[in-house]
């Protein structure tokens, strides 16, 4: 599908296709089609109608979201202590051999943010901002790296959906350097996609001697974006591990989880926006 996407040259629209595909487009739709039927046929039409509200209701629930999610989408834990931990002593490791060397040694291992939306211009900043996904991201990419000592990546450069404005990645590498005081070893700000974020990152991350990448996004993003760099980094001798973020989970008493919000409706939005992007292998 992708394939074919970019053989009309219509990757544009993307963000369009996908509004029209996922709730409460399809839906809204469906309930008109109902109505329609009810000249001819009332009972189908009630029945069109009442199945369409019932969608309508559940795909705003953060309860369904909840059901749902593990279904669609095959989750990855967050990295334990003990990982972590692995990490680190690996890092001095390569430290100190760097230090052996006069300085010479190669990074063996990076920690890769994936973009996840900016805002072109903030007004409250007088700047651009990076969007909330994306600064959650990049505080764990962040910590990550200062607790396991390796450098931190960014890649994400401007959306299929946003006309203008600054490239995700410098906006990520100004607010690293002012605000959280740890600089940016790596910067891919031409990518559009997540399939471009790996096709674009891994070269330039082999070229300094890279050969483990540990993948940081969202835990809805993890698998789509996981495969896509698996298939990019095939033959590259670069090995993907997941460190996912975001995983906590939204605390609500059972009535709350199972009533239309906009949390639940984002919640349900997400997870199908990414296992339909995960079929369609965009």
């Amino acid at each position: 599908m992708h394939s074919l996407i970019s053989l009309l040259g219509i990757e544009n629209w993307k963000p369009v296709l996908t509004a029209l595909l996922l709730p409460p487009v399809p839906l809204l739709l469906a309930v008109l089609v109902g109505a329609r039927l009810m000249l001819p046929r009332r009972g189908w039409g009630w029945l069109v109608v009442l199945l369409s509200v019932a969608g309508l209701w559940l795909t705003a629930c953060t309860g369904f979201a909840r059901l749902i999610e593990p279904l669609l989408l095959s989750p990855y834990p967050a990295l334990q202590a003990d990982r972590i931990a692995e990490l680190r002593a690996e890092g001095r490791s390569a430290a100190s051999v760097a230090t052996a060397n006069s300085g010479s040694g190669r990074s063996g291992v990076a920690i890769l943010v994936l973009g996840g939306g900016v805002e072109p211009y903030a007004p409250e900043y007088g700047m651009s901002n990076l969007g909330s996904y994306s600064l959650e991201s990049l505080r764990y990419g962040l910590w990550l790296g200062r607790e396991t000592g390796w450098p931190v990546g960014f890649s994400g450069g401007i959306g299929w959906a946003n006309r203008a404005g600054a490239a995700e990645a410098d906006v990520a590498a100004r607010i690293a350097t002012q605000e959280y005081g740890r600089p940016l070893r790596w910067i891919e700000s031409e990518s559009r996609d997540t399939r471009e974020n790996a096709a674009r990152s891994l070269p330039m991350l082999k070229a300094s001697g890279v050969r483990h990448v540990l993948l940081v996004t969202r835990g809805w993003h993890m698998q789509r974006a996981l495969a896509l760099f698996n298939e990019a980094a095939a033959n590259s001798g670069i090995r993907i591990e997941a460190a996912p973020m975001g995983l906590a989970a939204r605390v609500e008493t059972p009535l709350l989880s199972w009533l239309p919000t906009s949390a639940g409706f984002e919640r349900v939005r997400l997870v199908l926006r990414e296992w339909l992007g995960w079929k369609l292998g965009a």
